[in-house]
């Protein structure tokens, strides 16, 4: 009797859990549906899951053969752009997903988001040899016009900084690049940033979502604005010092070379500037060309006993800035990287520059130091004799002007993006009309950015330690200080242990070497207008 009762006890308790579990699976399976799910078993689920692959070739299959269609029609989409910002909405994204891989194939991201089919989309592309011009006329420009100081005052360890300064910048600027991709559902790299402010953006949120591209942007336009300075500058002090017997002063020389640069303000893609680079680049080979030709033949009197381990402890730190600053290109980087028809040659195109730039430098501050030893001034081309520095001095001011459209196109590009873009809600109305016209006071903001970097390189006429304040300042924190922290903070858990080591001992030695000069460049500047010391 017991037992009887018992066993039924047992199935009624059975039944009632039976039931509810029913129920609950009923009510969730409601829930699913209504959120567009549906409950499956393991056998529909294995069946789903054959249905989606299928479905996935067959909407890739769409895609290509959309990606065919527009490439026979042409269209108004240039070579080199994608679909996804042909349309909005599911479409849109599902193109978007493989933008910007490393085979080179799609659209920037940010161009679908600002206006669609922008100006961005229909720039021409740039090949990684354009790309190479670009990055070897930004680091091994007319700075290294400064690098045989900087062995004056560090004997070799100079020597190895040129060395140690190409091997970090050319790491750091890799890892910023890194910093503009992630991986998708397949493990494959989509580009998800378009520049250096949005990598800070990145890197500050969700607390403070602008903070780090506006840190970013000021110490951008600081960069760049400063490069042109010291374009003028150096144009002005050449031209003064190859016609000595002129009635004409520096500050008068560096009107008339600004007067030539006006034309800049009418630039208006990337492309235009590589064509300067290029022209750059073969001026800059002539110029070493001649003077380590002039420094061989008095290879008899080079001073080997001059180079020593010895270094100036007050001068140093500015050298290490001027180092520093004449390999900065990374504020150059996302965009040029960005503009390449193939991005996924961006790292070879990266060595075989910086390897070059720091064997030429190396050569050329070493071969000019041993040839003037202590008599080293802060540009080497005034150390030449007046009949050959004249010439050099002609194709040194024709490589400046031509220098100066990349930093100043970047300048007004950070300029215009922060302070006068209507889609981005800034505190201007755009530069550009509906038509892609310049307005007026586009062309404004042009001219008078041209106009301030003559009035500061009249007023401030010290080339050495302007380069070494800007490095220090703005080039140590572009360069070491913001890569390795924004790759620790977005990359943290796929970094390996070496990488992690790298990235903080350049933050490290970066901020070190920016506080040190900082400081001993601004003593520098203010010792020269407190005696009155001609540049």
């Amino acid at each position: 009797m017991a037992h009887l009762i018992r066993s039924k006890f047992q199935n009624k308790l059975s039944n009632a859990a039976t039931s509810v579990s029913n129920k609950s699976t009923a009510k969730v399976s409601g829930m699913m549906a209504r959120m567009g799910f549906q409950a499956a078993t393991d056998e529909e689920g294995l069946g789903f899951a054959a249905c989606d692959d299928l479905d996935y070739d067959h909407r890739q299959g769409l895609q290509m053969d959309i990606m065919k269609s527009d490439e026979m029609s042409g269209g108004d989409i240039g070579e080199g752009s994608g679909e996804g910002g042909m349309g909005g909405g599911e479409d849109g994204m599902a193109a978007g997903d493989s933008h910007y891989q490393r085979d080179g194939t799609g659209p920037p991201l940010s161009a679908s988001k600002a206006s669609g089919l922008g100006e961005e989309e229909k720039s021409p592309k740039i090949t990684a040899w354009e790309a190479g011009w670009n990055v070897t006329n930004a680091i091994q420009g007319m700075f290294v016009l400064g690098l045989p100081y900087a062995i004056l005052h560090g004997g070799y360890l100079g020597l190895f900084l040129i060395i140690f300064a190409a091997v970090v910048c050319c790491y750091t600027g890799k890892i910023l690049i890194a910093c503009l991709y992630e991986e998708d559902e397949d493990g494959q790299l989509v580009r998800v940033r378009d520049s250096y402010v949005d990598i800070a953006n990145a890197c500050c949120q969700p607390r403070f979502p602008s903070l780090g591209g506006h840190i970013v942007n000021v110490a951008q336009i600081i960069e760049l604005v400063m490069t042109c300075i010291l374009y003028v500058v150096v144009s002005g002090n050449l031209m003064y010092n190859s016609f000595p017997t002129l009635p004409v002063s520096q500050k008068s020389w560096a009107i008339m070379a600004t007067a030539a640069l006006l034309p800049c303000a009418f630039l208006k893609n990337l492309k235009s500037v590589s064509k300067f680079s290029l022209l750059c680049t073969i001026a800059h080979f002539v110029i070493n060309i001649l003077v380590i030709a002039y420094c061989l033949s008095r290879a008899r009197d080079w001073a080997w006993d001059k180079v020593k381990f010895y270094i100036d402890v007050k001068k140093f730190p500015i050298s290490i800035g001027i180092i520093v600053f004449s390999y900065t290109s990374q504020i150059f980087l996302p965009s040029l990287e960005g503009n390449m028809v193939k991005p996924s040659e961006f790292h070879c195109m990266m060595n075989w520059t910086h390897i070059a730039a720091c064997v030429l430098k190396g050569l050329f501050a070493l071969l000019a130091y041993l040839t003037w030893a202590d008599a080293t001034k802060e540009v080497i081309t005034d150390n030449l004799p007046s009949t050959i520095r004249a010439v050099v001095n002609l194709f040194l001011v024709a490589k400046a002007l031509l220098s100066y459209p990349l930093p100043f196109f970047a300048a007004v590009e950070v300029l215009e993006k922060s302070f006068f873009c209507e889609r981005e809600r800034t505190w201007f109305p755009d530069c550009y009309g509906g038509d892609g016209r310049l307005k007026a006071w586009g062309l404004t903001l042009r001219c008078t950015l041209v106009v301030f970097t003559l009035l500061m390189a009249i007023y401030v006429p010290h080339f050495a330690l302007l380069m070494g304040l800007t490095g220090s300042l703005t080039g140590a924190g572009l360069c070491f200080l913001l890569p390795s922290l924004f790759h620790l903070k977005l990359l943290w858990r796929k970094l390996l242990w070496h990488h992690v080591f790298f990235d903080v001992a350049i933050f490290v030695i970066g901020g070190i070497c920016a506080i040190s000069g900082f400081i001993h460049s601004m003593e520098g500047l203010v010792e020269a207008y407190k005696y009155g010391i001609e540049d």
